[in-house]
């Protein structure tokens, strides 16, 4: 029997009928519609008014009963409706009902303290990346009230959006904490832990985003240069338009050949491949620092490993440090691991019986895109099953397999819309406005070193932002300074990261703001270090002073205060000595420079007297100012007070 549209709607609707269901007889469908954050298992801020809102047909009313109260709304002309909640003490599982033409239960609903935590890549790092650092704190994560809500990378160059797309809460245990922010993670633990409430975290971060990506467009009414490219970048035809000129012309994108080593009769990788034409190589090491000059591609390394039987029918497992860019490793003729992108440790599982007695081949095929390729040196590199350890590093043989070819001088030109002012902050900061959280932790920087003398008004410009856009005028916002990073210089020299840092340590004297100091845990071959337990820590710990109000913390390690000339010294003074200064190695203080008006900085004697430091060189008659701990990487600064906490890095002569 044929149905037309009509009949086939009705006999729908009939179908529903019988079934229970409620049917509105209209084109749409009535229903309340909550914003994503508002969810089974949600923490919401105690001590404070909270907001619940959504979306439902005009005029609709809308009913909510929450720990045994009744709230009542009416959606507006635009549908939207928000209703207030009073303030609750810490504390649930609590339910939450929702009634307007539909009925919704939201349930496990806790109330402590919730934290937005945002930033680049060292804020998104999840313990999963983490996990052999961390394996004892990831099997013992057991805090169904330490609470973490993932928001995928978003734009919107357009302005703000109202809701998320998707995203859920999540406890932390064994599996789901893998995908909490390691940061964020330590830091709730340590607050849980000494406070004892439910602790949410809400985690909007992306890797390799600049500041002015999370600002909002009226927290640049300072900077009229950012306000043009905003507004250029509201025009979809424009900004499509740069990409695809970009694409065309971008001739510096790698022209790729077929890799000879997947070409060949037997690929580079199989077990019966007999090598013929290989060189020798080291790992860990860049090939460009091993005489093969600037190549962009495939390279091929190989090395015959003797495994002994006590490591035979044995799970193993397989460090590679790290490789720039992207690697596939294989075992006895087998693909065994493979990473896309350089940033992760590479740790391989092999299944027991992959390995056999003796002679084991392994072969690795590295593909780099840019800059130097190749094994990060001052990495792990071994093979362990049982008791057992093979060290992997020493000489591989190595061969090209493909070389990337770049013709002309490249076309530029394309936008990035996630380094794009205000396009994260519209995508993913915006649809949390309304939630009421406790306070903000942010890890951020990097990707602005190349404009560090313009951090000290954008850091100030987003706190203030968010403050005006969460509509909580004092909201604790709390910072990690850049840690160490790249080669260590051992004599006195200008340096991008330390001026960022420089920014970040006079951000201090906004209200309300606290800096965990990390000049001591980064790496130098690694822009993300893996001790991010010391990095939440050191969070709390500002949280505890600024946030919860603990007098009896030492929140940071000494802050410099101010300088006195006397004669041919300086003096020194400090905030958060705590119980003393000290040199955490027990050595002379190291780091420390000093220089009269011309500003030629030479190295330092400096001596902890009581809670100062004096500083003085025999080679500066009439010294003026003084800098500790200033260059990318201070390897070696050891100022701390008895707490265990480092001292900032900073300078005079700014």
């Amino acid at each position: 029997m044929f149905l037309s549209k009509v009949d086939m709607r009705n006999k729908v609707c009939r179908l529903l009928v019988l079934a229970g269901c409620l049917i509105v007889a209209s084109s749409t469908f009535s229903a309340v519609k909550l914003p994503m954050l508002v969810r089974d298992s949600m923490v919401l801020q105690r001590d404070s008014k909270v907001n619940i809102w959504g979306w439902a047909d005009n005029n609709e009313t809308v009913t909510i009963t929450f720990n045994g109260r009744k709230y009542k709304t009416k959606a507006g002309e635009d549908g939207k409706w928000k209703v207030v909640l009073a303030p609750l003490k810490a504390g649930g599982p609590y339910t939450m009902n929702i009634d307007a033409t539909n009925h919704i239960t939201l349930s496990n609903i806790l109330v402590g303290d919730v934290w937005f935590c945002s930033g680049q890549s060292n804020m998104v790092h999840q313990m999963d990346l983490h996990k052999e650092r961390y394996a004892n704190e990831i099997a013992q994560a057991n805090f169904s009230a330490i609470r973490h809500f993932w928001i995928p990378t978003l734009t919107d160059l357009k302005g703000p959006k109202e809701d998320l797309p998707m995203g859920s809460w999540k406890s932390a245990n064994p599996k789901d904490v893998l995908q909490f922010s390691a940061v964020a993670y330590f830091f709730a633990k340590a607050i849980y832990e000494k406070y004892h409430v439910p602790i949410g975290l809400i985690n909007a971060s992306v890797g390799g985003t600049p500041i002015e990506a999370w600002t909002s467009e009226e927290g640049f009414k300072d900077f009229p240069t950012i306000i043009s490219t905003i507004e250029k970048n509201k025009d979809t035809a424009y900004v499509n338009g740069l990409n695809r000129k970009a694409s065309a012309a971008n001739a510096n994108t790698p022209q790729r050949q077929q890799d000879k080593g997947l070409l060949a009769a037997k690929r580079w990788y199989d077990s019966g491949y007999i090598p013929k034409g290989w060189h020798t190589i080291n790992i860990p090491g860049y090939w460009e620092d091993q005489g093969i000059k600037d190549l962009d591609g495939a390279v091929w390394y190989r090395r015959e490993i003797d495994v002994p039987i006590s490591m035979i029918g044995k799970p193993a497992k397989i460090a590679l440090g790290r490789i720039v860019d992207a690697d596939f490793l294989y075992v006895n003729g087998k693909l065994a691991g493979n990473t896309t992108y350089m940033y992760p440790q590479r740790r391989y599982a092999l299944p027991a019986g992959v390995l056999k007695p003796g002679k084991n081949v392994f072969v690795i095929r590295v593909l780099n895109n840019f800059g130097k390729g190749g094994f990060v040196p001052d990495k792990p590199y071994y093979l362990s099953a049982g008791s057992d350890t093979i060290d992997l590093k020493g000489t591989w043989q190595y061969k090209v397999g493909e070389v990337y070819t770049r013709q002309g001088v490249g076309g530029g030109g394309g936008i990035s819309a996630q380094n794009q002012p205000t396009s994260l902050y519209n995508a993913m900061a915006a649809p949390v406005n309304n939630f009421t959280i406790k306070g903000v932790l942010w890890y951020q920087g990097e990707s602005n070193i190349n404009n560090a003398a313009e951090y000290d008004k954008l850091l100030p410009g987003l706190i203030a932002d968010w403050r005006s856009k969460w509509k909580q005028p004092d909201l604790p916002f709390l910072y990690v300074q850049l840690p160490n990073f790249q080669e260590v210089q051992y004599v006195p020299s200008e340096s991008p990261w330390a001026v960022l840092r420089e920014a970040q340590l006079k951000t201090l004297s906004v209200q309300n703001t606290g800096m965990a100091v990390a000049i001591d845990l980064g790496e130098w071959n690694d822009i993300h270090p893996d001790r991010k337990k010391e990095v939440g820590d050191r969070l709390a710990l500002a949280a505890m002073k600024v946030a919860y109000h603990d007098g009896a913390v030492v929140p940071s390690g000494p802050l410099f205060k101010a300088a006195a000339i006397e004669g041919n010294k300086i003096v020194l003074t400090f905030d958060h000595v705590g119980g003393g200064l000290i040199a955490n190695d027990g050595e002379e203080l190291y780091r420390v420079e000093i220089a009269g008006a011309d500003k030629k900085f030479v190295w330092a004697t400096a001596k902890i007297e009581g809670d100062k430091v004096v500083v003085w060189s025999d080679h500066i008659t009439n010294p003026m100012f003084v800098r500790y701990a200033w260059a990318d990487n201070p390897d070696g600064a050891n100022l701390y007070n008895k707490e265990g906490l480092p001292a900032s890095p900073f300078r005079t002569d700014h």
